[in-house]
């Protein structure tokens, strides 16, 4: 035995593989048709279980709308209303009065059935035999007919007796008598019928059932066919060959095989029966059987054919594939291609060599676009955290403090400081580069206190953003810069009051936030200046260029900054940025080192 594993160990690896498929061609010759034997069992038992199931569902379905009418017929002999109208007209001596009365009645059956579905009609009947009736098939129902309700519905003793359809009436019915509870006396008032379609009831299952050359059948206690009213021996057959209250089972009639799967009803003491014809339920799976064995016979021999002539196809681009992961191992990864001359072809092996040189050149670019990314965002947050905050805007809060303090203007002092303190705190915490608006915003609002104690009257901030996007995440001092050069542009550019606005609404995937003021407005060519950082600011140094270049990076080129103005119309500064753009992977991108 070792000796024969030593042989078959140092065989070459296309030999190795001729035997390989010499075994695995054996075994799949015993192996397939166990498994076509186990497949059509298991196809048997889901046949089986799928017809259990349809019925179930079918059944379910019915049987929903069975307990519907027996709620509908209990709703309406319990109706307060009708009971007092019935109980009225019990008492009633004048057909004026009758009528009046039986308007009401109607009326009411109207308002507490009309809209039911398959309702055929609803009569209630007083104690002198009056019907009020509604529906859309109305019928009258002879008496004969009517006293057999009345004599059941009485044994039922307030209880519902269903009916089944006749050459009389074609509508099944659930009836039940109207005792009256007001006193508790349990008098009798009258009785409700309401007539129901059964065909409209199971009219989807019907239609998909034709398809499949199965019917749906409804038998009573003595196992006779009450629904559908048109049958042939055969189900009359079929339906006394019914055992227990539920399951299978196969049906000789005329020597053709029926599957019979039934099941008993919950509110009646009917049963619900699917006859299938057998061959026609198997059909397909003995046309699968053929198909499969023909199909089998067919690769077996074309494997046998061209097996070894493919095994020396595998075994070489394996080889040189081999060779190229071995100069991955030494690291090798730039300019990554393979020197050997050989041509592969467009097989599984030679799109393996393919799609490896694709991974490597990928590899490569991933590499270095990673290291040219960390480089720029490193760079962006230094210049960033040293052009934060501008001497001048300092110089300027701090001499404004100092004259209030002079002044003696203790609580504009105080309020200064502290909104300065917010905004240098704020600047120098750079833990979370994105922040919610609502916390950029409070950025804006103190530096908006500081300004508005410089400018007094002249300065009007109106905030208009919407409750549901202040969680929404953006760059931090991504609007205090917009704000402030809308001050520089606007605020002293005219001598009257300027009012600015920010608003803020999603845009499909998109949040867009608007700085707006109605100053004097700019040149296109000063617009395009700023853009490009020609001219650069004179607030906190954080320029429009600035935060556009913050926003590409972070969310990608379809974002930034659009600025939109005219020459005494004012101007509108709108940031763009996903409306989920603080999701976890933003956030954690622009946040490594």
């Amino acid at each position: 035995m070792k000796r024969f594993i030593r042989l078959f160990s140092d065989l070459k690896m296309k030999h190795k593989l001729f035997c390989l498929l010499s075994l695995i061609l054996m075994s799949f010759s015993v192996g397939g048709l166990l498994l076509i034997q186990y497949a059509l069992h298991v196809y048997n038992d889901e046949i089986h279980r799928q017809s259990a199931q349809s019925l179930k569902v079918s059944s379910a379905l019915v049987e929903k709308e069975i307990a519907k009418m027996k709620r509908l017929s209990y709703t309406l002999a319990t109706d307060p209303y009708l009971q007092s109208y019935l109980a009225n007209l019990k008492e009633s001596d004048g057909s004026y009065e009758s009528y009046l009365i039986g308007v009401s009645i109607e009326r009411r059956l109207v308002e507490l059935g009309a809209f039911e579905n398959y309702i055929d009609s609803i009569q209630l009947y007083d104690t002198a035999d009056r019907n009020y009736s509604i529906g859309k098939r109305v019928v009258a129902i002879e008496d004969e007919q009517l006293l057999k309700y009345k004599q059941a519905t009485k044994e039922k003793d307030g209880g519902v007796e269903w009916f089944v359809a006749n050459e009389q009436d074609e509508s099944f019915v659930a009836a039940r008598e109207v005792n009256a509870y007001a006193n508790l006396s349990f008098e009798r008032l009258g009785m409700v019928i309401v007539r129901f379609n059964m065909d409209e009831m199971v009219a989807s299952f019907e239609d998909s059932a034709a398809e499949q050359g199965t019917k749906l059948l409804i038998t009573n206690a003595d196992q006779e066919i009450i629904f559908p009213q048109k049958t042939a021996e055969k189900d009359a057959y079929l339906a006394s060959s019914l055992l227990d209250d539920a399951g299978y089972r196969l049906v000789n009639y005329e020597g053709e095989r029926y599957f019979v799967t039934y099941t008993s009803a919950n509110f009646t003491n009917w049963k619900y029966m699917i006859a299938s014809p057998y061959n026609q339920l198997f059909e397909a799976g003995s046309f699968v059987m053929k198909a499969v064995i023909s199909l089998y016979l067919l690769l077996f021999v074309l494997l046998l054919l061209l097996g070894i002539r493919f095994i020396k196809g595998i075994t070489n681009p394996i080889e040189a594939l081999n060779r190229k992961m071995k100069r991955v191992e030494t690291a090798e990864v730039m300019d990554f291609h393979d020197n050997q001359d050989i041509r592969f072809t467009n097989d599984e092996a030679g799109q393996m060599h393919e799609n490896f040189n694709k991974m490597m050149r990928q590899i490569h670019s991933l590499i270095e676009e990673n290291y040219e990314k960390q480089l720029v965002i490193k760079d962006a947050e230094f210049k960033t955290l040293q052009a934060q905050i501008n001497p001048h805007f300092l110089y300027n809060t701090l001499e404004s403090i100092n004259w209030s303090a002079k002044l003696g203007k203790v609580q504009e002092t105080s309020r200064m400081a502290t909104s300065l303190g917010f905004i240098l705190r704020s600047s120098l915490e750079t833990k979370e580069p994105l922040i919610t608006l609502a916390e950029e915003m409070e950025i804006v609002n103190h530096y908006i206190m500081i300004q508005s104690y410089r400018f007094q009257d002249r300065l009007l901030f109106r905030n208009h953003l919407p409750d549901h996007l202040l969680a929404c995440k953006v760059p931090k001092f991504s609007l205090q810069p917009l704000v402030e050069n809308a001050i520089r542009y606007g605020v002293q550019e005219i001598v009257g009051v300027c009012t600015i606005t920010i608003e803020a609404a999603q845009v499909g995937e998109d949040t867009v936030i608007s700085v707006i003021d109605d100053g004097p407005g700019m040149e296109d060519t000063f617009i395009r200046n700023l853009k490009s950082g020609v001219y650069r600011t004179k607030g906190t140094g954080l320029g429009i260029r600035n935060i556009n270049n913050r926003l590409k990076m972070l969310f990608g080129p379809a974002y930034g900054i659009e600025v939109r103005s005219e020459r005494g119309a004012g101007t509108t500064v709108m940031l763009t940025i996903p409306y989920k753009g603080g999701s976890d992977h933003v956030q954690s991108a622009a946040s490594r080192r």
